[in-house]
């Protein structure tokens, strides 16, 4: 398919694509007039990295992790880069569970206040 197309199916910017590719997270064909042309599991590689980076992955880090995910290769380093990373999401995990809650805390305190027409009780 070719670069349209996979931006496309993916929600991602030609132009992401494009560095994608610079960056060596991605890769294709050209064809005799130099187009781009991709095959179709390029459509999961490129959610792969937008999920990787989503999750806060430099593409460096990425570029590491992608031969365990397309070969199965893995070494002790690359096993501890994983590791380190899922902890790292997990940390990021907690601390946002722990802000919802705290909204969910204010919401209810608010709602009770504006039901009882009363100001709002200061948090802290």
């Amino acid at each position: 398919m070719r670069i349209g197309e996979l931006a496309a199916r993916t929600g991602v910017s030609v132009r992401a694509l494009r560095y994608y590719e610079e960056q060596l997270l991605l890769g294709s064909e050209r064809s005799a007039s130099g187009q781009r042309h991709y095959p179709d599991g390029a459509v999961g590689r490129v959610q792969l990295i937008q999920q990787l980076y989503a999750a806060g992955l430099s593409s460096r880090t990425i570029l590491g992790i992608l031969p365990c995910v397309l070969t199965g290769e893995v070494t002790p380093e690359l096993l501890d880069r994983l590791t380190t990373e899922r902890d790292r999401i997990n940390g990021q995990l907690a601390g946002l569970t722990s802000t919802r809650d705290r909204l969910d805390a204010i919401i209810t305190t608010s709602a009770t206040s504006l039901a009882a027409g009363k100001p709002c009780a200061a948090q802290s």
